[in-house]
C-alpha cells in the first residue's frame, strides 16, 4: 500500500461528480417549492427516502474488502444522516416554502466558505491561495446578491424561511465535511443506502403525526413525476455522486463546488417563473468561475492506491 499522486482524469472525473451533485442538489431544492405545496413537508421528506430506499437496497451489502464499521464510524453515519438528510430536509422544505428559490440560491452561496472553514477546522486541511481565491469569488456573489435590491415578496415575510434556510447551510456545511471521513472507510455506494435508511427511519414518525390531507387521486401524474425524481435525486445520485468524488478531492477544495448549489437552484427557480436582475446574473459567473478556479491546477489530494 503505497501512496501515489491522483492521475488528472481521476482528479476531473472527481470533480465532475461533485458539481453534478451540487447541481442536482440545487434543482431539487427548488423544486421542492412547488411540491411542498402538495404533500406538505414531513409527507414529501417521508417519500423522499422511502423512493430511495426502494431504488437501491442492493448497496447494503458490504463489499468483501470494506472492513468492518468501528463505533465512530457508526455514530458519524448518524450523525451524516441526522444533519444532512433530516435536519437538512425539514429546514429546507420549510425554507423554501416561506422564501423564493431565487432567495435561497443567495444564502446557499455562503456554503463554500462555511465548508472550508469546517475543513480547516476539524480536518485540519490547509487552504491554499488558489482556493482562497475561488472562495473569495463565491463570497464576492454572496455579498452582492445580500446587499441589492431585489423583486419579490416584502423582506420582511422571508425573513424566517431565510433563517431556515441558514440553518441547512450549516447542516449541509457539516454533511459536506463528515463525508470525507467516510469516503475513505467505506463505498460511496454503502454510505448512500446507509445514511438513506437512517433518514427514513428518523422522519418516519414525523410523517405519519402531520401526515396531511390530501386528495390522492387529484395529484396530477406530473406531479408523481416531480417527486420521483426529486426522490431519486435527493436520496441516491446526489448523495452517491459527492461520496464518489470526496474520495479524491479534499473536503476544503470540494466546499468550492457547493457553489453549484445556488447556482442552479437560482436557475431552476428562474425556470419556474421567478425572474433574476443583473446582480443576481453577475453572481452565478462568480460562482462559476470559483467553481472552475478551483478544480484547474495541479493540486491533486494524494491517496492511497494498492498495488
Amino acid at each position: 500500500m503505497q501512496n501515489h499522486p491522483l492521475s488528472r482524469h481521476a482528479y476531473w472525473q472527481a470533480c465532475c461528480c461533485l458539481g453534478l451533485s451540487m447541481a442536482l442538489v440545487g434543482c431539487y431544492v427548488a423544486l421542492a417549492k412547488p411540491l411542498v405545496s402538495v404533500f406538505g413537508v414531513f409527507a414529501l421528506a417521508w417519500m423522499r427516502f422511502v423512493i430511495g430506499a426502494l431504488a437501491v437496497p442492493h448497496w447494503l451489502r458490504k463489499p468483501a474488502q470494506e472492513p468492518a464499521l468501528t463505533p465512530r464510524l457508526k455514530g458519524l453515519l448518524f450523525l451524516e444522516s441526522f444533519l444532512g438528510n433530516f435536519l437538512f430536509s425539514i429546514c429546507m422544505l420549510y425554507g423554501v416554502s416561506q422564501t423564493s428559490a431565487l432567495a435561497a440560491g443567495i444564502i446557499l452561496s455562503m456554503l463554500p466558505i462555511v465548508v472550508a472553514v469546517l475543513s480547516a477546522l476539524f480536518l485540519r486541511e490547509r487552504l491554499s491561495g488558489r482556493l482562497q481565491v475561488a472562495m473569495a469569488l463565491a463570497a464576492t456573489g454572496m455579498l452582492l446578491l445580500n446587499t441589492t435590491s431585489h423583486d419579490g415578496p416584502p423582506r420582511e415575510s422571508q425573513l424566517w424561511g431565510n433563517a431556515l434556510v441558514l440553518a441547512a447551510v450549516l447542516c449541509e456545511a457539516a454533511y459536506v465535511v463528515m463525508g470525507k471521513r467516510l469516503s475513505s472507510a467505506m463505498s460511496p455506494r454503502r454510505i448512500t443506502a446507509v445514511i438513506n435508511l437512517w433518514g427514513c427511519a428518523l422522519m418516519t414518525p414525523l410523517a405519519f403525526w402531520y401526515w396531511p390531507a390530501l386528495d390522492w387521486s387529484a395529484v396530477s401524474a406530473s406531479t408523481w413525476g416531480l417527486l420521483l425524481f426529486y426522490g431519486l435525486a435527493a436520496s441516491v445520485w446526489s448523495v452517491w455522486l459527492w461520496m464518489t468524488g470526496l474520495k479524491n478531492v479534499k473536503a476544503s477544495q470540494a466546499g468550492i463546488f457547493t457553489v453549484m448549489l445556488p447556482v442552479a437552484a437560482s436557475l431552476t427557480g428562474w425556470v419556474l417563473g421567478e425572474t433574476p436582475d443583473r446582480w443576481q446574473v453577475f453572481a452565478w459567473g462568480m460562482a462559476f468561475l470559483g467553481g472552475a478556479l478551483a478544480s484547474s491546477g495541479p493540486e491533486r489530494e494524494k491517496n492511497n492506491i494498492s498495488e
